[in-house]
């Protein structure tokens, strides 16, 4: 069964979601949020699979309650819900920590999806979305002294191999991408992206991508 916590300021929008979610036989909802510190207490309290959170809410938004339910250590992980497809808040959200993100209008099907694979450890973005998302909001990348491939110890760690590999899922290439390009099984690559995610320190995929981006292994095409 996965627990579901809901993120949103709006209560429509959160009946909405709860009617989907419990019409479902392996999930159920735990709570709902009004705000982000709402959302962050109740992570503590009932220590959900996944949050459905908001970007958007007064008072602590959802980009900071994302950010501290990560610092806090939680297992929890986080789906972001937001308005646009290329909300000028998203890629914020996802360098905070979230697992993916979908738009509110997203089909019913593909919201329920995104939960279980976020749940399972899996990231919910597509890969080329990922690309499209991080190539328009690079510009938000800090420029900080030494954070290049060649010196940061979250790369140098890898192989030559691994870092070949870190570099085309940067780039937006999917696992059976890279296995036909590379000449590669694909349960090679994905043994491959396994211990890349462990080596950085990577939650999942995204956040796999936003560290190619940010130690500008990979760079906007």
């Amino acid at each position: 069964m996965t627990t579901v916590l809901i993120a949103d300021d709006q209560p429509m929008q959160r009946f909405g979601f709860r009617m989907l979610l419990e019409s479902q036989d392996d999930m159920t909802v735990v709570g709902e949020a009004g705000n982000g510190t709402e959302a962050v207490h109740l992570v503590a309290r009932h220590h959900p699979d996944v949050v459905l959170m908001d970007i958007r809410m007064p008072g602590l938004d959802g980009i900071e309650a994302t950010r501290r339910v990560i610092a806090s250590g939680a297992r929890t992980r986080i789906l972001i819900v937001t308005t646009f497809d290329l909300d000028e808040y998203a890629y914020d959200g996802l360098r905070a920590g979230a697992s993916g993100f979908l738009v509110k209008d997203a089909l019913p099907e593909e919201l329920l999806a995104g939960i279980r694979a976020v749940a399972a450890g899996d990231a919910v973005v597509a890969p080329t979305l990922t690309r499209r998302l991080l190539d328009a909001y690079v510009h938000h990348l800090p420029v900080v002294p030494g954070a290049l491939a060649i010196s940061d110890p979250r790369i140098t760690a890898l192989t030559e191999r691994e870092r070949e590999i870190l570099t085309v899922i940067g780039q937006g290439w999917s696992n059976t991408e890279i296995a036909a390009r590379l000449h590669l099984a694909e349960s090679t690559v994905k043994t491959h992206v396994t211990r890349i995610l462990a080596k950085t320190g990577a939650r999942d995929r995204v956040q796999a991508v936003i560290l190619a981006y940010d130690t500008r292994l990979v760079t906007p095409m």
